[in-house]
């Protein structure tokens, strides 16, 4: 092959500033080809979409999230019907959802699990929830080095959690991207929640596992819990065992043992229990997934793990009616001429609120 000089190179350059011609490699430009056979103009190719994530090329999965979480109309349309034909190949995973105090070390933890994971032969995708996101119209995970060990494992596959509000919500989003990731072949699927206060909530909706994550810190651990937190969980786990840390976390996870006790339990059929662990030594991550894969077969037989998700999904279904019903309504030209006048009347205190509302529905029809 003819060695030639660059553009530019030093007057007194030798020949190792030459330039070669060389080929593209054969798998980046099939890469390429079936990156550009999914955008035919400036639409998605529906076929290419499904073979590409049911083939679970990451590049086209993460091309159908994007998707889904457009704001466009026409996007909207393709999205739903590419979920509807995936959803057959969908639900064949655990959805574990993972939540702790900031500071419990979830990322390090998330990633040394799924690493252990990924060795046990299962693929691993990581989803990041953060619904205080649609407030502030951004996301809080913009730190895209995060999980940099298991972001560049073949088996795994990692999303940040969707900036602003749309339709349905970061919430909607996120459970779109799991019937994806399902699709995908993912089997093990870990929601981290990212933000405080609503969020626990929301990931419980749309999960089978829920996992507490707690450090032993100073003081009483147990004040700073909220119980309903507790209630909502299948597991705590006291983090960061290690060290000089050890009988602290032993002692915490008793205290949470004792606690328990009193507490409703978060899924019929099972008993909450208190684990801890070392997300750096690794100390403790096998019995935590031995006991959600005990979770799954116990609730599985009782028949609580398929009766839960049959009701996240008609929640989600009302859910998502109230929003758009809301939506439509906002929309209506006459609310939208008549309701900043009314708001300032209310405001002023010139009219009741009770009837401003009435006035304002009168207009909608």
């Amino acid at each position: 092959m003819l060695s030639r000089k660059p553009e530019w190179a030093p007057p007194d350059a030798g020949n190792e500033f030459a330039s070669k011609v060389v080929s593209g490699s054969p798998s980046a430009l099939a890469k390429d080809a079936a990156s550009t056979k999914l955008k035919q103009g400036r639409s998605y190719d529906l076929a290419a979409l499904v073979e590409g994530v049911k083939a679970s090329n990451r590049t086209i999965l993460s091309k159908a999230i994007t998707m889904i979480e457009s704001n466009s109309p026409k996007h909207f349309e393709l999205g739903q019907e590419l979920l509807k034909q995936l959803l057959p190949y969908s639900g064949n995973s655990i959805r574990i959802g993972i939540t702790g105090v900031p500071g419990a070390g979830k990322s390090t933890f998330i990633e040394k699990f799924g690493l252990w994971l990924i060795e046990q032969g299962k693929k691993v995708a990581v989803l990041a929830i953060d619904p205080s996101s649609s407030i502030s119209k951004g996301s809080i995970l913009g730190d895209k080095t995060r999980m940099e060990l298991l972001s560049r494992q073949h088996d795994s596959f990692i999303r940040p959690s969707p900036s602003s509000g749309v339709l349905g919500g970061v919430a909607r989003k996120t459970r779109e991207s799991i019937i994806l990731c399902e699709a995908a072949g993912y089997d093990v699927i870990l929601i981290e929640t990212v933000g405080v206060g609503q969020s626990e909530t929301t990931v419980r909706s749309m999960v089978d596992f829920f996992l507490l994550m707690q450090i032993a810190g100073a003081g009483d651990e147990l004040q700073g819990i909220k119980k309903g937190i507790i209630e909502i969980a299948d597991l705590i786990v006291v983090n960061k065992a290690d060290g000089d840390n050890i009988q602290r976390a032993d002692a915490a996870k008793q205290d949470y043992l004792n606690v328990l006790h009193y507490l409703r339990n978060s899924t019929e059929g099972w008993q909450t229990r208190a684990l801890t662990c070392s997300s750096i030594t690794g100390e403790g991550i096998k019995d935590i997934w031995d006991e959600i894969v005990n979770f799954s077969d116990t609730t599985k037989k009782h028949g609580s793990f398929a009766a839960r998700r049959t009701k996240q999904n008609t929640e989600w279904f009302e859910a998502l009616i109230n929003e758009s019903v809301l939506h439509q309504f906002y929309q209506h030209p006459s609310v939208k001429r008549g309701l900043p006048d009314l708001k300032q009347k209310v405001a002023d205190s010139i009219i009741p609120v009770a009837m401003a509302v009435k006035e304002l529905l009168a207009h909608h029809h």
